[in-house]
């Protein structure tokens, strides 16, 4: 599929839907790569008139990798300037996708760090952004959305070498940060994970992103003076960014609207797609009206 290049840097995209609908610009979140949304939700999304395009990050999936470029979080931390890149930057990154497109302007939905990168996008490029929605993200704020002490050393554990490793500790990562009353099935997390292995196995990315979450800061200030219809969905039960991290973000957005699922984690689980995609059309045509 196709390559858009912006910045030096290659953005691998897939596309489907309506080619005369409504632009819907998916953001997947850390270390994640385009084919973690779930397809029925995304045949979901597209069947209701939208155009939807899903990129790999930078760093992730078929996208350029930085391969080879250190990544210290402390010292990052400490001094932006120190950290490889910022969310601002992957989030120019998919803004030229769109240039790419031809699209002036695309309804833009993330979760988790792409929540982050789509607040950026609506941030720094606001007339891009026609809605915006922020999925079990948060406001880049250090007193929010912290994870537990167990997702904390979950995300933190050096990852595996080996792909039996990698499957492992997808489905051990699964049970700490997923839906309790609806958890992940181990066999289809594991048969997911094999094939994001398979696709492209950048573990080294997932930390240059990361660093770039901690060094971009807190966008709270900012986010009060955005003025886009703004969705904010978060689990109840996520472990991984705590809800009072969506909490923040839809009190900072003027007139966003907050909805908290008590049956969900730090994921997307089946039984929900179909009310967050009714949440997503309906956000999309609030900006429309």
């Amino acid at each position: 599929m196709p390559i858009a290049a912006s910045n030096g840097i290659d953005v691998y995209y897939e596309i489907g839907g309506d080619p005369a609908g409504d632009p819907l610009l998916l953001v997947m979140g850390l270390g994640a790569q385009l084919t973690a949304w779930p397809e029925p939700f995304v045949d979901d999304l597209a069947g209701r008139g939208f155009r939807v395009i899903r990129p790999d990050n930078r760093d992730s999936g078929l996208s350029t990798s930085l391969d080879g470029v250190p990544a210290n979080l402390f010292e990052a931390m400490a001094d932006p300037a120190q950290a490889p890149y910022l969310l601002a930057d992957m989030a120019t990154d998919l803004v030229g996708v769109l240039d790419h497109l031809g699209i002036d302007a695309a309804h833009v939905v993330g979760v988790s760090m792409g929540g982050m990168i789509a607040q950026t996008i609506a941030l720094d490029h606001r007339t891009r952004v026609r809605s915006l929605c922020s999925i079990m993200s948060m406001t880049g704020a250090p007193d929010v959305g912290q994870p537990t002490s167990e997702a904390m050393t979950a995300l933190l554990t050096p990852p595996p070498q080996d792909r039996d490793g990698v499957l492992d500790r997808s489905v051990e990562m699964a049970a700490i940060i997923g839906s309790r009353t609806h958890p992940p099935d181990p066999d289809e997390t594991r048969l997911r994970a094999g094939a994001a292995y398979d696709r492209a196995h950048r573990p080294e990315g997932g930390a240059r992103q990361l660093t770039a979450i901690l060094a971009s800061g807190d966008r709270t200030d900012r986010l009060r003076r955005l003025r886009v219809p703004t969705l904010v969905i978060h689990g109840l039960q996520d472990t991984l960014i705590q809800p009072d991290g969506g909490r923040a973000t839809a009190a900072a957005i003027r007139r966003a609207e907050l909805i908290e699922l008590a049956d969900m984690g730090h994921d997307l689980p089946a039984h929900l797609w179909t009310r967050i995609a009714d949440a997503i059309e309906k956000n999309a045509r609030r900006a429309d009206g």
